[in-house]
């Protein structure tokens, strides 16, 4: 048997620890290592790589369950291009800018209530220049009257 990397060599080189290795290896996201005489994981090079690459698509927004369809559907394409990442990266980056979208609103009101200085969340939602986005929602139900 030719000598191959020990789990905390393979979870160093890769940037994860070894308890994410083995979760990684219990979802058949990573081939189960070959054992050494005395019981030991060996893994090869590719394991890194291959841990490498389900973080950098966690980091990228994909869930494992994603990461795992993309690491199969690849397993079969034999080093050709993956059926369906392009769908599913362009479907990821439309959830990254709803998201992003998102959060802008949720800047944007919160800057607004900072800056109306709104202390108290009650009065504030009452007030007909009320900063916080939900007030919108009983526009029918507000008055003209001091902000905060």
């Amino acid at each position: 048997m030719s000598a191959g990397l020990r789990s905390g060599q393979v979870a160093e080189a890769a940037g994860v620890n070894i308890q994410t290795l083995r979760y990684y290896e219990r979802r058949g996201l990573l081939a189960q290592p070959q054992r050494s005489n005395g019981g030991h994981r060996l893994y090869g090079e590719e394991a890194v790589t291959a841990l490498r690459v389900i973080k950098a698509a966690q980091r990228l927004g994909f869930t494992l369950e994603e990461v795992a369809e993309l690491l199969e559907a690849g397993r079969y394409r034999h080093g050709r291009p993956v059926a369906g990442l392009q769908d599913r990266a362009a479907a990821k980056l439309a959830e990254v800018d709803a998201k992003i979208a998102d959060l802008t609103t949720i800047r944007t009101a919160l800057a607004a209530a900072v800056e109306a200085g709104c202390d108290d969340l009650t009065v504030c939602a009452s007030s007909a220049c009320c900063p916080v986005p939900f007030t919108d929602l009983a526009e029918e139900n507000r008055h003209a009257g001091p902000c905060c």
